[in-house]
């Protein structure tokens, strides 16, 4: 395969940044885009040039590093995939494709496709944990969850913290990586006694951190390589609306 590239090139934060235009053969369609980008970068440090910084960890649609707005779409046009995951052969010949780094204020670009994300980690460190002193640990059944329970909290936890729905969204919004965070605990016994700490003290530090509000576009989920549904959004805001009457009672 032969593509033709438009990169968005930036030194550092402090760089205006610019797209630069790159032409790339033998690209085998069963590389995967992170593959083909690694061919590129070949390319360039061969000709004495900079290699495109991009962010990559597991290369298994696991660890949420591969984060890049490919031709507008936040990791590409297949659906329920990370960039790492995405294939060539879902590109025609002779493509031209465009690629970008995550594009929020609260994702400050740190080098080319590199964006700092740190602010996600401030929202768990801010409240996506328990602390419940539980004594010995007792067998797996003696606490019982529903099944209903257990599959939403299983599909929440599935997120990975990639960012695609704060780069999808017109807004730039986290509410969808928040309210998974925030469900996935709520949702079971172990949650449940610091739920309504956790929704008010997540959901601040989103806000603090500059992110923009939800309006309902569904882009987010879209997106989203896990498939992470909105209906988590509803339950936050559920949850955020009964913690802050409880603050206000007390």
């Amino acid at each position: 395969m032969k593509l033709k590239l438009k990169v968005w090139r930036q030194k550092n934060a402090g760089d205006k940044g610019r797209f630069e235009n790159y032409s790339i053969d033998e690209v085998s369609a069963d590389m995967s885009f992170l593959e083909m980008l690694d061919l590129v970068n070949e390319q360039l440090l061969a000709q004495g040039k900079d290699a495109i910084a991009f962010d990559h960890d597991c290369r298994e649609g696991i660890c949420g590093a591969c984060s890049l707005m490919i031709n507008g779409i936040a990791h590409g046009p297949e659906a329920a995939t990370t960039a790492c995951q995405l294939h060539m052969r879902h590109f025609e010949d002779g493509s031209e494709l465009c690629i970008e780094p995550w594009r929020a204020a609260a994702f400050p670009i740190v080098k080319d496709l590199v964006t700092d994300r740190s602010a996600f980690d401030r929202i768990i460190q801010a409240g996506g944990f328990i602390s419940t002193n539980t004594g010995g640990a007792q067998d797996a059944n003696n606490v019982l969850v529903s099944k209903t329970d257990s599959d939403k909290a299983m599909d929440a936890a599935a997120c990975i913290g990639c960012g695609a729905c704060v780069a999808a969204c017109k807004n730039a919004s986290a509410m969808l990586f928040v309210s998974a965070k925030v469900a996935h605990l709520a949702l079971l016994p172990q949650g449940k006694l610091e739920r309504s700490q956790r929704v008010l003290a997540m959901v601040g530090q989103m806000e603090r951190e500059g992110f923009g509000g939800c309006t309902n576009t569904l882009e987010c989920e879209a997106v989203c390589p896990k498939s992470i549904s909105v209906t988590n959004i509803a339950m936050l805001n559920r949850e955020f609306i009964k913690a802050a009457l409880l603050t206000e009672e007390s």
